[in-house]
């Protein structure tokens, strides 16, 4: 504690053996995925760095198209700075040397200081790295704030030499449901000395009875944040949409009804319409907490560049027009089994897509033990091939006592032929101290004989808390 309201860490020769390893994801679009934070150390303080009114320290999972969709959404906002860019290289992990941070507040202001060093490893090609995040936001009015975020990556991806960000945002609350957000930033890279801004500007009305969300984004080409994450690149986005949610009182089993309509329209540098999406979706909220909703989409993708959605299955160039419909129930948490069952059926880039899933799933079997399935299926046929994906995710946790609990995770993914196991156990033998036990295992399904073991783990992680 360096004062009442900041907090300085340090850390050296970092190590995140026990965390939990990320849920597997299917991918049926033509960008990257995107896996949240995991990390407690990246975790502590991150609201102090959300940027432009989104998501900025852990970046938590921007929203966006359901698996298996073509590619509009709010995940084309960036997050200017994504933590998970410190420590993994390619997907493999980088050793972090040192490093510190400094949150917290003081007065009206709000502090984010961040500096972590990265080393060399034998199996990337990743070089020693500097990573410096600097962040302050002054509160204003009743709830409304403005501020600044600098990021610093000392070896830049592409180039050489670094690449640095700079932004400024606003945020303003006014009334109870009304937020404006914006942002306007640039980037700095060796070789990229084009269009290197990004700005947005977002008016969000959400009230009970009626929504309204108004949005323009725009990404330059040559906009490029090393320290963040860039879905998507040179692009011009509006989006509009609307909202009518009324509570019908001569409706007993009835708590809430919800007609949504909304227009996605992306455009790339040269002007060219890349996607365009209308959707209507009409919903019901019932008096027991369960929620039933139905949406159709008509869908156009620009295909600039063939992308493989599958093995041997190639999207080919050209623009694709569709429909496509879904339609999910979801059970009210407080059921012994909830979660969203889910379907949908429609065009996909030439062909069609059915798809059908349960996700959120949680199934109380005891007060100590409850498991959290997950299945998700997909049938995508198009004029290159046809396959089906299967992604199958079980977690269940045991709570031993107050202090303790065991987890696992088991994961299935037909892409990536592999099953893995994710298994903790987690004791708290004094406040603050804790001892974990971790068991990773991965095993590959294509052979035709029982799963073969291709690695596995343990660890044993010992923590202790020292006050003085």
């Amino acid at each position: 504690g360096v004062t009442q309201g900041l907090t300085a860490d340090f850390t050296y020769n970092t190590d995140f053996a026990q965390v939990e390893v990320d849920e597997q994801q299917v991918n049926l679009t033509r960008f990257s995925l995107f896996f949240p934070e995991k990390r407690e150390f990246f975790l502590e303080g991150q609201g102090i760095f959300d940027f432009g009114g989104g998501r900025g320290f852990s970046g938590g999972g921007p929203g966006g198209p359901r698996v298996g969709g073509a590619g509009g959404g709010a995940s084309n906002t960036p997050i200017l700075f994504f933590s998970r860019r410190i420590g993994l290289d390619d997907g493999l992990p980088v050793p972090i040397d040192a490093g510190g941070r400094l949150t917290g507040k003081v007065g009206a202001y709000s502090i984010g200081l961040l500096d972590i060093r990265t080393g060399s490893d034998g199996t990337t090609a990743a070089r020693p790295t500097n990573f410096g995040v600097v962040r302050v936001k002054r509160d204003i009015l009743r709830r409304s704030s403005i501020g600044g975020l600098a990021t610093h990556r000392s070896v830049a991806v592409s180039g050489d030499g670094s690449n640095q960000l700079y932004g400024v945002d606003a945020t303003f609350a006014f009334y109870e449901n009304l937020n404006l957000n914006t942002y306007v930033a640039r980037t700095e890279t060796p070789g990229r000395d084009g269009d290197d801004t990004s700005y947005r500007g977002q008016f969000d009305y959400n009230g009970d009875r009626y929504g309204l969300r108004l949005e323009r984004l725009v990404v330059d080409e040559d906009f490029n944040p090393e320290v963040g994450f860039l879905r998507r690149t040179d692009f011009q986005r509006n989006f509009a949409s609307g909202r009518f949610s009324p509570r019908p009182g001569g409706i007993d089993s009835v708590r809430k009804l919800t007609w949504e309509g909304s227009f996605d329209y992306v455009t790339n540098g040269a002007g060219r319409v890349e996607t365009r999406i209308a959707t209507g979706a009409f919903g019901a909220e019932l008096e027991n907490s369960d929620r039933f909703q139905i949406e159709t989409s008509h869908n156009y993708e620009f295909i600039a560049d063939p992308f493989d959605i599958a093995t041997d299955v190639v999207i080919p160039v050209a623009g694709y027009t569709f429909t496509d419909t879904r339609a999910s129930y979801t059970f009210g948490a407080q059921r012994p089994v909830s979660g969203t069952f889910s379907t949908s059926h429609g065009g996909f880039f030439g062909g069609t897509k059915t798809g059908v899933g349960f996700s959120r799933g949680r199934i109380g079997l005891s007060p100590q033990l409850s498991v959290e399935p997950s299945v998700e299926i997909n049938r995508v046929d198009v004029p290159s091939g046809r396959f089906t994906t299967a992604l199958v995710t079980s977690r269940a946790t045991f709570t031993l006592n107050p202090r303790a609990f065991l987890s696992a995770l088991l994961q299935y993914n037909s892409r990536a032929a592999s099953l893995s196991t994710n298994i903790r156990l987690r004791w708290e033998y004094q406040p603050g101290s804790e001892l974990f036990v971790v068991l990773n295992e991965q095993r590959e399904t294509l052979a035709r004989r029982p799963p073969e073991l291709e690695n596995r783990s343990i660890v044993v992680k010992l923590t202790r808390l020292f006050r003085f």
